[in-house]
């Protein structure tokens, strides 16, 4: 199975969540690794005016820092928005060299995530985390399982910060996510 994916996707990943104050967002943005980081607009209940609005202020902080843009929603709405790619579980491929993501909590979305010849995966959640109480983290070993039988780079996110970075590597993981993680 070959993925297309640049040589270096990038090591860190905020997901924006409506939960969250914007502006405490758009400030983790903007501290981001310059080239090196990446954002997935996501905002899904948010308005359609006010979610292009909003994502227009992330995608001048992605332009300025260099980093990779990714809109949660489909391939064709990311390309007419201008981000990098799309996340989530549109099947057509987008215009030109658009990176594609998908989230995956299973062994079975795992799989899925080939078939839909995703680009990388956001795997979760590792540890318990605020955004989705009560839900069973997948643990190391677990990760470490579903990563290696991703056959994609793969990104880490639930209750994961920078501390954890080494231990990410020796799980598998080409990076990680978070929203918590990174506010402050």
């Amino acid at each position: 199975m070959e993925h297309r994916h640049r040589k270096k996707l990038p090591i860190v990943w905020l997901m924006t969540d409506e939960r969250v104050d914007e502006a405490v967002q758009l400030a983790a943005a903007a501290r981001l690794p310059r080239g090196r980081g990446g954002i997935v607009f996501r905002h899904y209940r948010t308005g359609a005016e006010e979610r292009r609005a909003l994502f227009m202020r992330f995608r001048a902080i992605a332009r300025r820092r260099r980093l990779l843009l990714m809109l949660g929603g489909s391939a064709g709405q990311a390309a007419d928005w201008g981000a990098d790619g799309w996340h989530g579980g549109d099947r057509r491929r987008g215009q030109g060299r658009m990176l594609h993501s998908v989230a995956a909590h299973d062994a079975r979305e795992v799989v899925a995530a080939g078939k839909r010849k995703a680009d990388f995966l956001f795997l979760s959640p590792l540890f318990p985390t605020r955004s989705h109480p009560g839900t069973r983290a997948l643990g190391k070993a677990r990760f470490a399982m579903l990563a290696r039988q991703a056959g994609m780079p793969v990104m880490a996110l639930g209750g994961v910060r920078a501390r954890d970075r080494r231990l990410l590597r020796g799980l598998g993981a080409a990076g990680w996510g978070a929203i918590d993680g990174l506010l402050g």
